[in-house]
């Protein structure tokens, strides 16, 4: 078969010592990523609002979506109306009425992948 010919430790990669020097690493892209604690919500695998696609028996993905597929009053999902315009005219509305001020927003680092906290 093939015979090896020269030892691979002779060689070294620039990608190796750029790792090793962390070159090419950029300063934090959020103001208090560096804290100890993450300020924001990491929504898990746990299905925590009901599909509203499912309320209206449309949803297509079954046991594959995301969401709850059982009536929870608690889990439902937020009023569109409520939250765009403040108000919510159907007195029976079975959707969340919750104020945009107390709303904890999604962390972005989680969101794009990794949150060190």
């Amino acid at each position: 078969m093939q015979e090896v010919i020269a030892g691979l430790e002779k060689f070294t990669f620039d990608l190796e010592k750029d790792v090793e020097g962390q070159r090419g690493s950029f300063a934090l892209p959020f103001p208090g990523m560096d804290s100890t604690m993450c300020p924001f919500r990491h929504l898990t695998g746990e299905k925590t609002v009901v599909c509203k696609h499912w309320l209206r028996g449309l949803c297509k993905k079954g046991d594959q979506c995301e969401f709850l597929h059982e009536y929870d009053m608690e889990r439902m999902p937020e009023c569109y109306f409520y939250s765009k315009f403040g108000e919510c005219s159907n007195k029976d509305c079975p959707f969340l009425h919750i104020d945009p001020a107390s709303k904890i927003k999604d962390c972005p680092w989680y969101d794009r992948g990794f949150c060190k906290h």
